[in-house]
């Protein structure tokens, strides 16, 4: 028997709601989403079924660069890519390798350490430090972040690293989400055929919902992007960091056999 249309409805404004925060925030989508999903099913299936509507995601994003920035932008950031493709098929390597619990557990954690982080709320030893020697532009520093990101990216689809790093980098807000958009496009162009050639789709029909998430998953952003020009940036963080916070509560309570 397969699934409810209550469970496809609610699997459908998931994915609706993520794409508006991406849409308003120029991030967040495969966060949210995967960590919604993750806390009903199985993380490992959660992870490739947002693939697809990543990609198409970063697609409707990417647009909004000219050919010209996506040039100077590939030039510039090429060896955070080139790096973060090796570690995110890497990722996909170790993610059918780890047990549902614990792996939710840890998807809690990440969640919610980055809203923590985001919010200043803790201070993480040696953070400021680290970051002030890794978040250059050069060559090396590009390869490790990319190489580390990737690797998280890779069996989580949580790439809070490449974000962090772009931020850093002096960029517009337009520009940021443009950048941001052409990376993910690239590590999920690559991770969609890792992800068949490892074995990682449960089925055909996970893969066909998974292209069919596309829909509203683009519609989401289109949404966000309207409201972006209308919610402050203290607006459009709240409404990220609340619905991250509240996804890696319940990720922690289901890794721990509580919800």
């Amino acid at each position: 028997m397969g699934p409810s249309p209550v469970f496809i409805a609610g699997i459908a404004a998931v994915i609706l709601v993520a794409g508006a925060v991406n849409g308003l925030a120029g991030f967040g989508f495969a966060l949210v989403g995967t960590m919604a999903l993750a806390s009903v099913v199985d993380p490992a299936t959660a992870v490739v079924f947002m693939i697809l509507p990543v990609m198409a995601v970063n697609l409707s994003l990417a647009r909004d660069l000219s050919a010209d920035q996506l040039r100077t932008c590939g030039r510039r950031f090429g060896p955070l890519v080139a790096a973060a493709l090796v570690g995110a098929v890497a990722g996909m390597a170790v993610l059918q390798r780890l047990p549902q619990a614990p792996l939710k557990l840890g998807l809690g954690l990440v969640t919610l350490a980055f809203v923590a982080t985001a919010q200043r709320a803790v201070t993480i030893p040696g953070l400021a430090a680290t970051r002030d020697r890794c978040f250059v532009e050069t060559g090396p520093a590009m390869t490790g972040v990319g190489a580390v990101s990737g690797l998280l990216f890779g069996g989580t689809n949580v790439g809070v690293q490449v974000v962090a790093y772009l931020r850093s980098c002096d960029l517009s807000h337009g520009l940021f989400v443009g950048v941001v958009a052409m990376v993910f496009l690239g590590l999920n162009g690559v991770r969609v055929a890792a992800a068949g050639a490892l074995g990682l789709y449960p089925g055909t029909d996970v893969l066909a919902a998974s292209a069919a998430a596309a829909v509203p998953a683009v519609a989401g952003v289109a949404v966000g992007k309207r409201l972006r020009f209308r919610a402050s940036e203290s607006r459009r963080r709240a409404v990220v960091l609340g619905l991250q916070t509240v996804i890696g509560v319940r990720l922690l309570l289901a890794g721990a056999g509580v919800a």
